[in-house]
């Protein structure tokens, strides 16, 4: 029994104890926490088979069988999930017809049939993710701010009050007036059509939290005027004064003196 008791206080024995404890626990966390990510792994792969047989029926002639694109539609490895989403989304892929740019239109897919689709996607290689809550929250940005990033960044296409412009080779740059937050963020990392991508690493998510206040702030803006006449300022008022206020008095006067002969 005194050697037994010797041997329990020996600290050699005592490392070895803890080491052995600590062993054990480790073991018996790693088996019990890789259940949950195995059923996950499998839910994830569901939907990336699904968003697989999608895309070979609906995007596969141009894009090609593996994505990585043909003569009719450009790759789309490294693309991401959030440029499916926004495309798809909106309606703008599939394509109806050839032509200079994508049209927003309504989509043919529904939500959870994008989701797999951009799963898809994005498990071929890495690519912008599709935002979160989180970086799609802009109540605490800064509408001023925004209003400065957007003017430097995206008025050369879009207009400073983001009504859309024309482009080059029948191009053109949307109107923002019915853009949601998620498709404002979208298209900021993915740059579709003409657009170009604003990574993160160029422009912060701050930054893109206080560009989409700021549309969203164009969005709700009223038009105490009467109409908004795309809120492009003094020479659009003045060519409407002369083209409509002026016509009109104009057949005013040639219809008094008609009258008075």
């Amino acid at each position: 029994m005194k050697f037994l008791s010797a041997r329990r206080r020996n600290p050699i024995v005592a490392v070895i104890l803890l080491i052995a404890a600590l062993g054990a626990v480790g073991i018996t966390f790693s088996a019990v926490s890789n259940i949950q990510p195995a059923q996950a792994a499998l839910g994830t792969q569901t939907q990336v088979e699904e968003g697989k047989k999608l895309y070979l029926e609906g995007c596969s002639s141009c894009h090609g069988l593996d994505a990585q694109g043909s003569m009719n539609g450009p790759t789309l490895i490294g693309v991401g999930a959030a440029a499916v989403h926004f495309q798809v989304a909106t309606g703008r892929m599939p394509l109806a017809a050839p032509g200079a740019q994508a049209v927003a239109k309504d989509p043919i897919y529904n939500e959870e049939q994008v989701a797999a689709m951009s799963a898809y996607i994005a498990a071929l290689a890495p690519g912008p993710a599709i935002p979160t809550a989180e970086d799609l929250d802009y109540s605490g940005a800064d509408v001023a701010e925004g209003g400065v990033l957007f003017r430097i960044n995206c008025a050369q296409c879009h207009q400073a009050a983001g009504q859309g412009g024309a482009l080059t080779a029948g191009k053109y740059a949307p109107n923002l007036m019915e853009s949601t937050p998620q498709e404002i963020y979208e298209a900021m990392v993915s740059g579709p059509q003409s657009m170009p991508v604003f990574a993160n690493e160029t422009l912060p998510i701050a930054e893109k939290q206080a560009i989409t206040s700021y549309i969203m702030a164009l969005q709700e803006a009223p038009n105490p005027g009467g109409l908004s006449l795309g809120r492009l300022g003094p020479v659009t008022e003045g060519l409407f004064m002369w083209v409509v206020v002026f016509a009109a008095f104009i057949a005013a006067a040639v219809w008094i003196g008609i009258k008075a002969r």
